[in-house]
């Protein structure tokens, strides 16, 4: 830090004292907001609408609009936005990157400028960089901002256009960087305005900003149109290429490709990601299709297929860069490590890959539209973003976007040890150390979570995992359809996960396990259809008093271990037939004196069903209590529940397994 930057601050210091104000304005409201009914805090929505049609700005309304979303999220998620959370809040709204550490509720601080753009009805796109990340946040976020009246939208892939165009016209719409990027190449080539499914970008918050406007910045999104039926050519040089001899160089030199001694027919440019024939290469390929010069315009076709032929053979990797499934060649995102389902490469290469793994070859393909994700986001008339690694991209955010960042103090001060780097001479050795590690990570009954750069590295640590009897979850992009289920695990007494960069950027692995997810999994294996459990889970209203009153909590504590109390349940009717979602959750806290120091595992449980009447609720009930707690606690909660005694609604359900 320089002399400066000490004596004055930092420049994220500087602009802070000018958003501490605002933020004291929206803490001081918390007391206010917290005594008011959901029916009072909902109408605040059409206040604030009506406020904003009558000249006030959504500046002037932003502390009121943050302080209701914040009470919103403590009633709806039991979350309650810290300080530094409304800060990142406020620097979204400015049009801002917000740099905040990972773990600090990124997730949660979008929900804040999202709601509070969204009320002038231009709509507001949350970004996120993967399917997962844009479902999971959508349902869980969008919870909030249901509760206060708006509408979420999901865009994620193999969505028709009508769904399409019903998300954009939510108030609020997550989805990819992907998909929206293609929807916007779509609607440009629609002939009618009534096949458009965007309606515009007035506002979006980009999570991890670095990598989607940075590192994937110049990545062209491109439709390409049927061409004409792949020829006979992608065989025959595959036959020709595959007994090619390559040479793999860190960074190629135009005189080495000349060179007629070299020992090879292709050079391989790991740094440029490049394939060259050599003089040798040049020679076989004019004997094997009878050319007196490969280099003469006539021949351009044949040397463009040699060309992607040893490109696919040099530089693109099996269970790298792509994976066959089904007899198809599907690409290997490199930012996200998933399948990217319906895209191809352009030019020929994706039919020389084929070739090469001798699948059926598709017709090739011609570009109709094109777009880099610069451009696209260039588009949004306010655009914001966040992550916890953007000030090293500072110069690129100022210069390409006009983005300053702002970085964002921890809530509290990091814990977090961050150990150097170990280098190791052989790979063989590198891997022994990190089954170690594993081993005695293991042995104490720590999650681990093991990151690996590829499927063909993943897969390797997997078999060395495998060898040593190390029970272990395996994700990567071949099973990525139980990547929810695999992270929702992730963080259990004693799991062992091993992920590709699939487990990277926005995952979120909770100490103990997700029980919610693990719930819901469960329900589903049950029968009940995905809408059935949502509406169950989600925040709803009935008139119906007796199940506004069948409510229960089962509370043991170490000072109280046999005095259950009573809880809130969500419920809904529908129509005449009532739907009663019943939520037990239990906390326990373990002491595991294996070693010297005493580790502490926290896990959460919780049981979702849904039952269609009141009686079905009590016996359920019993059950549940009488398989997974004490006898005195089983007698107690039936006394309880007898049908001469009300239960009053509003408490909250804490229980120990």
């Amino acid at each position: 830090m320089g002399f400066f930057s000490k004596m004055f601050g930092s420049y994220s210091d500087r602009e802070l004292k000018s958003i501490y104000p605002i933020v004291d304005k929206i803490e001081a409201m918390a007391d206010e907001y917290k005594a008011m009914s959901d029916a009072e805090l909902q109408a605040k929505t059409p206040e604030f609408k009506t406020r904003l049609q009558s000249g006030e700005t959504l500046d002037d309304i932003l502390p009121e609009a943050f302080a209701t979303v914040r009470e919103a999220s403590r009633r709806v998620l039991g979350l309650y936005p810290y300080r530094v959370q409304l800060v990142g809040g406020v620097v979204l709204h400015q049009g801002r990157i917000a740099e905040m550490k990972t773990g600090e509720g990124k997730t949660l601080v979008a929900t804040l400028p999202a709601y509070l753009n969204a009320l002038n009805g231009n709509g507001v796109h949350i970004v996120t960089v993967n399917d997962y990340l844009a479902k999971r946040d959508s349902e869980w976020m969008g919870k909030v901002h249901r509760f206060l009246g708006l509408t979420v939208g999901l865009i994620v892939h193999d969505l028709t256009s009508e769904e399409r165009r019903k998300a954009y016209a939510a108030d609020i719409t997550y989805g990819t960087n992907n998909e929206m990027g293609f929807d916007y190449l779509r609607d440009n080539m629609a002939i009618y305005a009534s096949e458009l499914v965007q309606r515009g970008h007035a506002f979006a918050i980009v999570d991890e900003v670095d990598s989607i406007l940075i590192d994937e910045a110049r990545t062209p999104l491109i439709i390409s149109g049927m061409g004409e039926k792949s020829t006979e050519m992608y065989s025959r040089t595959e036959n020709l290429v595959r007994g090619f001899r390559k040479k793999v160089i860190a960074e190629s030199d135009d005189k080495e490709e000349e060179d007629v001694n070299i020992d090879a027919d292709y050079i391989v440019d790991e740094k440029a990601k490049t394939a060259t024939l050599t003089a040798r290469g040049v020679k076989k390929a004019e004997e094997y299709f009878g050319l007196e010069n490969l280099s003469d315009p006539e021949n351009s076709t044949i040397a463009h297929h040699i060309n992607q032929a040893i490109k696919a053979h040099g530089t693109m990797k099996r269970d790298i860069d792509y994976v066959i499934k089904d007899g198809q060649v599907v690409i290997v995102d490199e930012f996200t490590g998933r399948l990217m389902f319906g895209r191809r490469y352009s030019d020929g290469l994706h039919q020389a890959i084929e070739a090469k793994e001798h699948v059926e070859v598709a017709r090739e393909s011609k570009t109709l539209a094109t777009i880099t994700f610069q451009n696209y986001f260039r588009l949004y008339g306010k655009l914001s973003g966040m992550t916890g690694t953007a000030l090293t991209e500072e110069e690129e955010f100022g210069t390409i976007y006009n983005l300053d960042i702002i970085e964002i103090p921890t809530n509290r001060p990091i814990a977090r040890i961050d150990d150097p780097d170990v280098v190791y001479k052989t790979e063989a050795a590198k891997y022994r150390a990190v089954i170690e590690q594993v081993k005695a990570c293991h042995a104490k009954g720590q999650p681990v979570l093991v990151g690996t750069v590829s499927i063909e590295k993943n897969e390797k640590l997997s078999y060395l995992l495998s060898r040593e009897g190390i029970k272990h979850n395996l994700l990567n992009a071949k099973n990525h359809e139980k990547e929810a289920e695999i992270v929702a695990q992730a963080g259990k007494l004693g799991a062992v996960t091993v992920a590709t960069n699939m487990a990277g950027r926005g995952t979120d692995i909770m100490l103990g396990g997700n029980a919610e997810y693990m719930a819901k999994t469960d329900l589903r294996k049950a029968g009940l259809s995905d809408e059935l459990i949502a509406e169950a889970t989600g925040y709803a209203e009935t008139d119906n008093k007796e199940i506004l009153d069948i409510v229960l909590c089962i509370e043991v504590c170490d000072k109280c271990a046999h005095e259950p109390c009573l809880a809130d349940t969500r419920c809904k009717s529908k129509g005449q037939r009532h739907k009663i979602s019943l939520k037990i959750g239990a906390s326990r806290v373990e002491s595991l004196d294996r070693t010297k120091d005493s580790l502490q595992i926290h896990t959460l449980f919780e049981v979702y069903t849904v039952y269609d009447n009141v009686k079905d609720f009590k016996r359920l009930l019993l059950r549940f209590t009488q398989r997974h707690y004490s006898a005195d606690i089983f007698r107690c909660v039936k006394s309880k529940i007898s049908p001469h005694r009300r239960i009053p609604p509003h408490h909250r359900i804490q229980a120990d397994e």
